[in-house]
């Protein structure tokens, strides 16, 4: 579970980051939404611990963020909106070389590469040099990296962002797959089908601060919009219209 409590950061005279607070449980996908500027890679980037708050906690597991980042990397997986494959390497090198730094075994690490290879259908590129690998490809094996550890909590930047259809429905599958394991997944996306599809719980973050925090049938509910697109379109537009 991962538990955000009075997020803070600031950049200069822009607040980027005001007042977060919400909780992605275990068993559950939660989405992280909101238009582009609205604060959502600041928050990840500052709940995987690349980024230090000015102010507010996060716990993952119970575990405080700031007083034992290492502890919190070990419980997270993480698919970052930089991929950042080494490119020399094969998917598999890539895999096995974050299995290392995990601490994780040789034979530990042969198991999940198999595992999740399996899980990801990339038998086929395990063995390729993944420079010239699709964008299919690279995020695939960047998630089968993010998980060679085995971590309770899946945290993942815009999980289909550049792939065709079959590969899509695939990472949905795969989330799906997650969530009956019992992972706690949090997701940002912009695709709202998606969204609508997936997510339990819906976070919406608008100019840095939480404006909705719902299940997508109370969104729609709540704003009496038909589609989930719709009720994303009225949220954000109160909210700047109240700011303005």
């Amino acid at each position: 579970m991962i538990e955000v409590t009075d997020l803070h950061k600031q950049f200069g005279s822009v607040r980027a980051v005001d007042n977060v607070s919400f909780t992605a449980r275990d068993g559950e996908i939660t989405g992280l939404l909101g238009p582009n500027g609205a604060g959502k890679t600041t928050t990840l980037r500052m709940l995987y611990t690349l980024m230090r708050p000015d102010r507010g906690s996060v716990r993952v597991d119970g575990i405080d963020a700031a007083a034992d980042p290492l502890a919190v990397r070990r419980r997270l997986g993480v698919l970052p909106d930089a991929r950042g494959l080494y490119k020399r390497l094969s998917a598999r090198e890539n895999i096995d070389y974050f299995g290392r730094l995990q601490g994780l075994d040789a034979a530990t690490r042969a198991r999940r590469i198999a595992q999740l290879s399996d899980a990801l259908d990339m038998r086929d590129i395990l063995e390729r040099r993944t420079e010239g690998f699709s964008q299919g490809q690279r995020v695939k094996t960047a998630i089968a990296r993010a998980l060679v550890h085995e971590p309770k909590n899946i945290i993942l930047d815009e999980p289909t962002n550049g792939l065709d259809v079959m590969a899509t429905r695939a990472m949905r599958a795969f989330m799906q797959k997650l969530k009956a394991e019992g992972h706690c997944v949090l997701f940002s996306s912009h695709i709202m089908q998606e969204v609508g599809a997936l997510c339990d719980r819906i976070v919406v973050i608008a100019r840095g601060r939480v404006v909705a925090d719902e299940s997508p049938e109370a969104l729609r509910a709540q704003t009496g919009a038909a589609t989930l697109e719709d009720a994303f379109v009225k949220i954000i537009g109160s909210e700047e219209g109240l700011a303005a």
